[in-house]
């Protein structure tokens, strides 16, 4: 059974403003008065002994028509130099190496296929061992 899109987001909407999440993340609406649920401001606290160690990483999401069986589309704000972000901010799935690549091979309704899991795994992707002498912008510096 699939959970229609606006109450799977209301049910991550209500985790987040009741603190229920993982500390190291956080989202909510861009907007208050988005009826639709679509655009979300996050940020993401970089894990210790990677390359945005003690960062916070702002990010945008916007979950389109189909979510929660569609990904989310991703655009950070915070600029950094990993190779999965492009030029612009936006996150280059087909470069992507972290476990959300499997999300829309696996449509439907899945406990971890919402908006703490992707940011968790963002997390743990930019804290894998390839990336940690990547060279970074400035702290604050964000995409134009």
């Amino acid at each position: 059974m699939t959970v229609p899109r606006n109450f799977a987001l209301l049910e991550e909407l209500e985790k987040a403003e009741k603190g229920n999440t993982d500390m190291t993340v956080s989202f909510g609406l861009v907007a208050t008065d988005d009826t639709y649920l679509s655009d979300w401001q996050c940020t993401i606290l970089g894990a210790q002994n990677c390359a945005v160690e003690g960062r916070i990483i702002s990010l945008l999401l916007h979950c389109g028509e189909g979510y929660p069986a569609e990904v989310p589309k991703v655009r950070f704000q915070s600029k950094l130099n990993f190779p999965f972000i492009s030029t612009t901010g936006d996150l280059d799935w087909k470069k992507y190496p972290g476990n959300m690549v499997q999300w829309s091979k696996n449509p439907g309704r899945k406990p971890d296929r919402n908006i703490e899991y992707l940011l968790k795994d963002l997390k743990a992707t930019m804290s894998k061992p390839e990336f940690r002498k990547l060279q970074q912008p400035p702290d604050g510096a964000t995409y134009d």
